[in-house]
């Protein structure tokens, strides 16, 4: 494999959420590989500030698209800079996230709302405007287009934590739009991934204990921040449709779900039936809500 496969020279790139933490660590990796970035973030503050002067540093261009990504104008102000100021759009990396977390049955409409808004609705809105730039541009030429979606979602998506209903059912949607991007887009050229990162940032300052004192830190965003390079660069054609769990030196690719145990009646079923066969085997296995977590336990 060559530099070219992995470099994103000439290339550009949406990293939403960029001001800090795991979004300006890809936004930085993506310079890095020779991407222009266009940075989103809420405002334009010290820290977007400083992110976007260290992008320009490593001798590419940047921009800043304020707002929130829940907002339709926010993507359709991101899509259009892309054209206007670069003349295309090659890369969107969905990162931009909030957490409100609460027991169920503490949690409020606005609790809920607030997160849905954020990360399901806002990867909507900008996967949905990127993806119809890319089909309009698979129709003027007849050819398929360079396009990569890289969407965040989440082991939460995957185990439903108590205290996290809303994170764990908008991150759960993400993968779920993630897939549908990938295979509506295919034909178009756009490949169409989704993260569930671990890393050390702002939002899981109250998950993770503090970083070591020596050494690599085994959950620094940059380490996810490379996967994701990776993902939005020619060397990942082949890849689509994927769910990758992510941290320190460990990419985990998740298998599609599987059919644990069929039952089958003879004509229909009855409640007796039901009750004999499905409450026998659970009676048995243990109903276990978290349905997932023994394929996650071995990630460490």
């Amino acid at each position: 494999m060559s530099d070219s496969d992995v470099s994103l020279s000439g290339r550009v790139a949406i990293v939403t959420g960029a001001g800090a933490g795991l979004g300006r660590a890809e936004a930085l990796e993506l310079a890095r590989a020779g991407a222009s970035v266009i940075v989103n973030d809420l405002a334009e503050n010290d820290a977007v500030s400083a992110t976007l002067a260290d992008i320009r540093a490593l001798g590419v261009k940047a921009e800043f698209v304020a707002g929130s990504i829940a907002e339709s104008a926010t993507a359709e102000a991101l899509i259009r800079t892309a054209e206007e100021t670069f003349g295309r759009l090659d890369i969107v990396v969905n990162n931009a996230g909030i957490t409100r977390d609460k027991m169920l049955f503490n949690m409020s409409d606005a609790d809920f709302d607030a997160v849905v808004a954020v990360h399901l609705r806002g990867h909507f809105l900008l996967t949905r405007n990127a993806a119809a730039y890319w089909r309009g541009k698979y129709k003027e030429t007849g050819a398929p287009v360079y396009g990569r979606i890289i969407n965040t979602s989440s082991e939460a998506g995957l185990l439903g934590p108590a205290g996290q209903a809303n994170y764990g059912a908008a991150k759960a949607g993400i993968t779920a739009l993630t897939l549908s991007a990938a295979r509506a887009l295919e034909q178009v050229g756009v490949r169409a991934n989704a993260i569930a990162p671990r890393a050390r940032t702002a939002m899981t300052e109250n998950v993770f204990s503090a970083a070591p004192e020596e050494g690599p830190d085994p959950l620094s965003p940059d380490h996810v921040a490379r996967l994701v390079a990776f993902l939005a660069s020619p060397a990942a054609e082949s890849i689509s449709g994927q769910l990758f769990v992510v941290y320190g030196p460990m990419v985990a690719l998740m298998a599609a779900p599987v059919v644990e145990r069929r039952f089958d009646a003879e004509g229909e079923w009855t409640r007796e039936g039901l009750a004999e066969r499905l409450g026998g085997y659970f009676a048995e296995r243990g109903s276990d809500a978290t349905f997932s977590a023994s394929s996650l336990k071995d990630l460490g």
